[in-house]
């Protein structure tokens, strides 16, 4: 059965990959993991561009495991040499937008949830979620799908990981800011220049280090990406606006975070959100322990995913890599969706 659900995972993968998904246009990806369910006589349920089931022995007294994967996608850099929409294999690698980022993990998950669908006497419940808008952090992917699903205990969230144990996630921040000063004219050098005074902050925020460090994690990371100032050559600005990526670690909250920062900086700060936290699962859950015990090691993960919108535990784990993601000509190799399915259906034998 195992070998049968993968061959045909591949197969639903040659064919997601065939299909545009950039983030919020996911509507032909939505309609073949419908017919995925379909096939497999799984009754589903859709909101948007989600698609969602649980097991049929659900049990509402017993605890729930979320699998969860995206079918979105970035767009496709310029650097492609090789059609994104093409899924084409060669030398074991199967090419193609959103193969490895994250369409391997998500039929490997496919495979994974239609496996245990009808056990009958499972010491936990299956949901699973085909998740849309997780490239864009939109409003109507995961978030979206909370108050719809039944209550999580814990999840799995298919990433590129190698299939290591992914522990801990570093959440996000990202800030507005604004240095003030007064406008005038160059020649005279009377105003206040907010350039310079955008530049004192900008080294605050390059050379601080927040005191709490993450044993998974390290520390939080800040980097300034952007900037814009003036319009004219002899015109001091009276305004310069930057923007921060900040990678918060789960030594601190979101908030805490920010409250730090407006503390220590004069400019104006202002975070496009603040729900996209730092997210982690205990290294003795028996998730985690069970990973451990097929050999697979833990690590903290720098970058997002669906994680920060979920309140409970969640483990980061899946086929390919994550260097690959949002590559030129991404790819994924078969054999890791192979392997994905195999210690998916292993790990989960561990503990239901």
């Amino acid at each position: 059965m195992t070998n049968q659900l993968t061959k045909e995972a591949i197969e639903l993968l040659k064919n997601l990959i065939s299909k545009q998904s950039f983030s919020g246009e996911e509507n032909e990806t939505a309609m073949l993991i419908m017919q995925w369910f379909s096939s497999h006589e799984i009754k589903f349920e859709s909101d948007k561009h989600n698609v969602w089931a649980k097991n049929k022995h659900f049990d509402a007294s017993k605890k729930t495991i979320l699998l969860n994967s995206h079918h979105d996608t970035v767009k496709p850099n310029k650097n492609y040499t090789k059609n994104p929409f093409n899924p084409e294999v060669s030398d074991g690698k199967l090419y193609g937008l959103g193969s490895n980022d994250a369409g391997g993990c998500l039929v490997s998950l496919l495979a994974t949830f239609t496996y245990f669908y009808d056990r009958s006497g499972l010491k936990y419940n299956f949901v699973i979620v085909a998740s849309a808008e997780e490239e864009s952090s939109g409003q109507n992917g995961l978030n979206s799908m909370l108050d719809i699903i039944p209550p999580i205990d814990f999840a799995i969230i298919g990433e590129p990981t190698l299939m290591q144990l992914a522990i801990a996630e570093k959440g996000l921040l990202v800030l507005d800011c604004e240095a003030k000063g007064t406008s005038c004219h160059a020649a005279h050098g009377m105003g206040d220049n907010s350039i310079y005074n955008a530049i004192e902050d900008i080294n605050w925020f390059q050379t601080y280090e927040f005191p709490k460090h993450s044993e998974t994690l390290g520390k939080v990371k800040m980097t300034v990406t952007q900037i814009e100032a003036g319009n004219q050559h002899n015109v001091i600005p009276a305004s310069c606006k930057y923007v921060v990526d900040v990678r918060v670690t789960n030594a601190y909250n979101n908030e805490e975070v920010l409250e730090i920062i407006q503390s220590n900086v004069k400019s104006e700060v202002v975070a496009r959100s603040l729900r996209l936290n730092s997210s982690s699962i205990p290294k003795n859950h028996p998730i985690v322990q069970a990973g451990i015990k097929l050999g697979r090691e833990t690590y903290g993960s720098p970058t997002l995913s669906d994680q920060s919108v979920l309140s409970c535990p969640s483990l980061k784990l899946g086929p390919g890599q994550s260097l690959r993601s949002h590559t030129a000509d991404e790819f994924i190799y078969i054999k890791e969706i192979e392997e994905g399915v195999d210690l998916y259906i292993k790990i989960l034998n561990e503990i239901v």
